[in-house]
């Protein structure tokens, strides 16, 4: 079972919120995330989640989802995104599917963003976790596949460009393999840009296989100073990967991944220069 949650964690001084989104990623030949109910993590509530339900072959909550279409025109990808449930649907027992296809050498595949946008709050904890599976399908059989699950800045719909809109990549999984990548983008591209795009900065770790795990992410803003204050990622409750803000020389940079407007996104991109 997969699953996707966001949490804000109680301060001192704030009421704080929890949210949950509960998702689901089908890749090629099984990869699928399902949907259970937020947990509650004692110190936390919940603010937002999706549990997917709904009857098979039917889309993801409107209300919830913008479900991208066309071909984006990044990163060298070939796949055409689309609404069709062919390529995005509810599974009937609480997931959603995001599913590559390839008719007679077309690629279509799925991207969902939600209409949801919080803000790591000040003095608080924010965490935004999901549960996935990458399939059973041959890992060799998945060159080209990325699926993705991120974040970015809401600037973006509103005109900043990327990267100084900030990114942060919760999970990614590139040909299969069993490595997953977690990476912060940010700043301007090219020389002098303080998060060394458009590579980004990079965590990763290893993937034990292409069953169900949790993937996590904690925006932690309770220190005092914002050089303080930290990005960590984690694979079933164990850390792998903490960025600090003082690793950014600028606050007004930092803020745009730690302090801004954020939406998630779940795609499942084909090809690509990365790939």
């Amino acid at each position: 079972m997969l699953s996707l949650f966001v949490y804000i964690q109680h301060s001192l001084f704030h009421i704080t919120y929890m949210m949950r989104a509960t998702t689901a990623i089908l890749i090629l030949f099984a990869g699928v995330t399902t949907a259970r109910d937020a947990p509650q993590y004692s110190g936390w509530n919940r603010d937002w989640q999706d549990n997917f339900e709904g009857s098979i072959s039917t889309t993801p909550d409107l209300d919830k989802w913008n479900i991208i279409t066309g071909w984006l025109d990044v990163n060298q990808e070939i796949e055409i995104y689309s609404d069709s449930t062919k390529n995005l649907q509810l599974s009937g027992n609480g997931s959603v599917q995001l599913v590559p296809r390839n008719d007679s050498g077309v690629w279509t595949s799925a991207r969902i963003e939600s209409k949801y946008v919080f803000t790591p709050a000040s003095r608080k904890r924010t965490k935004v976790e999901s549960y996935f599976r990458f399939g059973s399908g041959d890992i060799n059989r998945k060159q080209g596949i990325w699926p993705a699950f991120w974040m970015l800045g809401d600037s973006f719909r509103h005109g900043t460009m990327w990267p100084q809109c900030g990114e942060i990549d919760i999970l990614e999984q590139l040909n299969g393999r069993l490595t997953a990548y977690s990476t912060i983008h940010c700043d301007i591209e090219g020389e002098g840009g303080m998060c060394q795009d458009p590579m980004g900065i990079e965590g990763r770790t290893s993937i034990p296989d292409q069953s169900w795990h949790k993937w996590s992410v904690v925006i932690d803003r309770t220190p005092q100073h914002w050089q303080d204050e930290t990005i960590t990622f984690y694979k079933d409750d164990s850390q792998y990967w903490r960025f600090k803000g003082a690793s950014i020389p600028s606050e007004a940079v930092w803020a745009t991944i730690a302090h801004s407007p954020l939406y998630i996104i779940l795609n499942v991109a084909v090809g690509g220069d990365w790939v």
